[in-house]
């Protein structure tokens, strides 16, 4: 047999490591993204069953249609759950890459080019020079669409009322005299223009600025595990033991929280798995402050034994050297059972990753 033979393709697309890399941590961001929101879905389904949606009323749930939303929601996080392991998978292969280690970061600022020459005194003022322009501040996080709510019945419209009897027109007033038009005053002379005033010498040119040196990318990544099943109370750190991390700049764990080594853009995203059919939130916090988008909360158990895994991806974050960066349970019952992932492969019952993707 012969060879296969790939056609060309035109026209031809040519990318860097750097451009697949971000290409695939965005695929990887998005894809997280999506799953939020059909979390967010599936709770939004049993708040308007159980008729505690705010805004929204429907009629009166039977015990049959408890059970089948409950086994419809559940079937639904069963399968987001799978879909995070992979995703995990996913992120931990690119990240581990041989060529992530090699990128080189962007060009650095280019130097600042010389002041012009002062303009020579002439007939018209000098300008002064225009201020430097301060640098764009960071886009923030774009929030989650709300679910839009059920358009209510139109009311029936009402008896259109009588129609009112017109008055009589008034008679119109007589017209008044016009008054005479004054005099145009005379045109004033217009003055002598100016003489031109000299034009003064052009200034010499300064000299231009150094370069800037070129930036470098430092990308570090780091996995943060609670290796036991044990309880968690409200207003409470989950409280991570093991350190799985590229830790080449220095992540130090201490008591449930990741301090970070060096600034830079990070990825974060987490994972907490609880056994009881409860509500139960969770948030990721930055020295004690919550980051924005990164709360998750659920209500019900996984019958396959998976528990109720709550998971999200953040947007991409800033952080400062020495920033401190945990998972902080903010709500739900007195006490949380935490238990592992279903693969039964590892005793993981949650998780924190860091990912430096810029500096």
């Amino acid at each position: 047999m012969s060879q296969v033979n790939i056609p060309n393709i035109t026209p031809l697309i040519t990318i860097t490591q750097s451009q697949v890399a971000n290409l695939l941590l965005a695929s990887i961001a998005l894809e997280e993204l999506g799953l939020s929101h059909i979390i967010n879905a599936e709770a939004e389904k049993l708040q308007y069953v159980l008729g505690t949606l705010p805004g929204l009323t429907g009629p009166p749930a039977t015990i049959s249609d408890l059970l089948n939303v409950n086994s419809s929601v559940v079937n639904t996080l069963r399968e987001i759950t799978k879909k995070e392991i992979l995703l995990n998978n996913k992120l931990n292969s690119v990240l581990t890459a041989p060529f992530i280690a090699s990128l080189t970061g962007p060009t650095g600022a280019t130097g600042v080019t010389g002041l012009p020459g002062a303009t020579g005194a002439g007939g018209t003022g000098a300008t002064g020079a225009t201020g430097v322009t301060g640098a764009t501040g960071v886009t923030g996080a774009t929030g989650v669409t709300g679910a839009t709510g059920v358009t209510g019945a139109t009311g029936v419209t009402g008896a259109t009322g009588a129609t009112g009897v017109t008055g009589a027109t008034g008679a119109t007033g007589a017209t008044g005299v016009t008054g005479a038009t004054g005099a145009t005053g005379a045109t004033g002379v217009t003055g002598a223009t100016g003489a031109d005033g000299a034009t003064g010498t052009i200034g010499a040119t300064g000299a231009t600025g150094v370069t800037g040196a070129t930036g470098t990318i430092s990308s570090v990544f780091g996995n943060f595990w609670l290796s036991s099943a044990i309880d968690i109370s409200p207003n409470t750190i989950v409280p991570l033991n093991v350190v799985n991390a590229d830790n080449s700049l220095g992540f130090l764990l201490a008591g449930g929280q990741v301090t970070v080594p060096a600034s830079g853009i990070y990825l974060i995203s987490y994972r907490v798995t609880t056994a009881q059919a409860s509500e139960v939130s969770f948030i990721i916090r930055r020295n004690g402050a919550n980051i924005t988008g990164s709360a998750g909360t659920s209500s019900s158990s996984d019958s396959a034994g998976d528990g109720n895994a709550i998971g999200m991806v953040t947007s991409f974050t800033r952080l400062v050297a020495g920033d401190i960066v945990d998972i902080f349970r903010t709500g739900g019952i007195a006490d949380q059972f935490l238990q592992s992932f279903a693969d039964g492969t590892t005793t993981v019952t949650s998780f924190l990753t860091l990912v430096k993707i810029a500096d």
